[in-house]
Formats: structure tokens, C-alpha cells, sequence
């Protein structure tokens, strides 16, 4: 009998100690980039119980978009790229990301508006690869970009060796001044040409000194600079000349960014994968609708999930990469 009490207790043991493990909340450790204006902070979430595994590194969109997929723009809570870190934890896959310079935590970090440029972000990556890369534990790095992230990621992994693959979620595939102009196609001719005329300015590296009144918050002089540095980049062309194994991702219902974009990167890059996703919108989520207001409805709502069909095909890429 006491032998019986004894084996019991021992499987019981085993059987607490095996759930509690898999039962175990996933927590972030804080990380820290060092650059010459200022400490970016970040978050690396490792999938419990492993030794090596491959690694992610996500890159928020445009604004002032937080680690989590979070803008301060609208209290819009979704926490739709921390919500993609936990599961990707769970399929055995680590992830690093990160507030950038400027933003909530990497606050400090952030640079004059006059002093911004597109490829600071781009630096930033690129210092966030290295980062990884000395960690033995990492078996692969992929970049994830988010909307603006996918450009700023593109252009980190362009002849980069460290970097095994490359993800564009909800990426755009044209350059920032036509997507502004297509943005304000609806507005009268007056108003069209004038943008058209700051923007052919700006694409030469020329700053405009008199904006007409009621474009001062789109064409300020203080973002100008950043502008001119932005609209260098054509997405189709640099997607064109990565050399590593590339997926494009986007979500049929995205009211901000286009399947015909996904459709440009993949023209541009014929060997990219191509994941279009029913009823998937911008921030990742499931809405079956493109109406703006059901739209918000999601953007504002941390209690839905990320789209699985999403969550398992970055799994099974991501874990493709040898």
C-alpha cells in the first residue's frame, strides 16, 4: 500500500509539474537598444521549455503605433502584434519587438521632427538584427513588418546575410507619394494638382517653402525632410532585390491598405509568396465587412483575436526557414 501512496504521489507530481508548465503565462523580458540619441526599448518573449528556436522581429506600422500594435491616435487598442507574439511563442517561435524611437517607452529616443529621417527607422532595425543575431539561442532571424514596418523592414534585410526571411503584413506596394495622392483622388482638381505639384517638389529633394492654407498639417515644413527621405523608396523595387525567401500577406477587408498592393509586391517578386485572407482587416483581426465604423469598432476592441489562418501560415513559414 505504501508503495501504491508513494507511485501515486510521484505520477501526480509529474502530471502538476508537466500542466503547470504548459499552463505557465507567457512573459516578456525587457530588452534595450543603444543608439546615439537614445535607448529604444523592447520586448523578447521566448517560447517556454526550449533551448533554440527561431526568432522574430516585429515592426510596427506608421504613427505612433506601440510594441503592441497599440496607436495613440484614437485610444485604439487592439494589441494585435503582442497578441501575434504570444502565439507565436506557442508554436515554439521567439519574437522580439519593440516600441519605436519616439514612441511610449523609446520615448527619450525620439529626434525633432526636423531632424526625422526614414532611414532612422531603418538604422533601427538593422541594430535590432544585430542584436539578435549574437544570441546563440536564435537558430534564424525573420523580419515581420507591419504597414509602414514592411518598408522599413525591406529595406533593413536588402543584402543583409543575418536575415533568413522576410514577412510584408498589410504592406504597401507603392510609393508614399502616390498612395497620399490616391488618398485625396476624391478631392477637387485644384486641390489635386497642388498636392501633385508639393509632392514632385519633395520627390526632388526640394522643400516647399508656402504650403497653401489647410495642407500645413499634411506638407509642414518640419516634415518635409522626413518626407523627401521617405519618398526615395518605391516598395515594388526594393522587394525586387531581396534574395531571401519572402512572404506577402494581406487581409481582404484592410480599408487602409489594398490587395492590389499585395498584388504589386508579388508582380515585383515573382518567387514571394502571396497570402491573401478572407474577412482579415488591417490590424489583423476578422471583420466581414469594409464599413468604417465597424471597422473602429475592431480596431478598438483587445478582446478579439488575431486571425488563425494568419497565426498557423507564419508558423509554418517561419519554421520552413533553415
Amino acid at each position: 500500500m505504501k508503495q501504491m501512496k508513494l507511485l501515486f504521489s510521484v505520477f501526480f507530481s509529474f502530471v502538476f509539474l508537466t500542466c503547470f508548465g504548459q499552463l505557465q503565462p507567457l512573459t516578456g523580458q525587457g530588452v534595450t537598444l543603444n543608439t546615439q540619441s537614445g535607448d529604444i526599448h523592447g520586448k523578447l518573449l521566448l517560447p517556454p521549455g526550449m533551448k533554440s528556436f527561431p526568432v522574430v522581429l516585429l515592426i510596427a506600422g506608421s504613427g505612433p503605433t506601440d510594441m503592441d500594435g497599440n496607436s495613440a491616435v484614437g485610444q485604439m487598442t487592439n494589441n494585435s502584434l503582442r497578441y501575434l507574439a504570444e502565439d507565436l511563442a506557442k508554436q515554439g517561435i521567439a519574437s522580439l519587438r519593440f516600441d519605436k524611437r519616439g514612441i511610449a517607452s523609446s520615448a527619450s529616443a525620439g529626434k525633432r521632427e526636423a531632424d526625422l529621417r526614414f532611414e532612422d527607422y531603418v538604422n533601427d532595425v538593422k541594430g535590432w538584427i544585430d542584436y539578435l543575431k549574437k544570441d546563440s539561442r536564435f537558430t534564424g532571424i525573420t523580419v515581420i513588418g507591419h504597414s509602414e514596418g514592411s518598408l522599413i523592414g525591406m529595406l533593413a534585410c536588402r543584402n543583409n546575410p543575418k536575415v533568413k526571411a522576410f514577412v510584408s503584413l498589410a504592406g504597401a506596394g507603392r510609393p508614399a507619394y502616390e498612395i497620399i495622392e490616391k488618398q485625396l483622388s476624391s478631392q477637387p482638381e485644384s486641390v489635386r494638382n497642388i498636392v501633385a505639384a508639393i509632392n514632385d517638389s519633395l520627390r526632388q529633394g526640394k522643400l516647399v517653402a508656402n504650403v497653401p492654407f489647410g495642407m500645413e498639417a499634411l506638407f509642414r515644413q518640419s516634415v518635409q525632410p522626413y518626407m523627401i527621405s521617405w519618398y526615395k523608396y518605391n516598395p515594388q523595387q526594393i522587394i525586387k532585390e531581396l534574395t531571401i525567401p519572402s512572404l506577402i500577406v494581406q487581409g481582404k477587408t484592410d480599408i487602409q491598405v489594398l490587395v492590389e498592393d499585395a498584388e504589386l509586391l508579388k508582380k515585383a517578386s515573382p518567387s514571394a509568396k502571396l497570402l491573401l485572407i478572407e474577412k482579415m482587416n488591417h490590424v489583423l483581426k476578422d471583420c466581414d465587412t469594409t464599413d468604417p465604423q465597424k471597422q473602429m469598432a475592431v480596431y478598438t476592441n483587445p478582446s478579439l483575436p488575431v486571425n488563425a489562418v494568419l497565426l498557423s501560415s507564419l508558423g509554418t513559414f517561419i519554421k520552413e526557414q533553415k
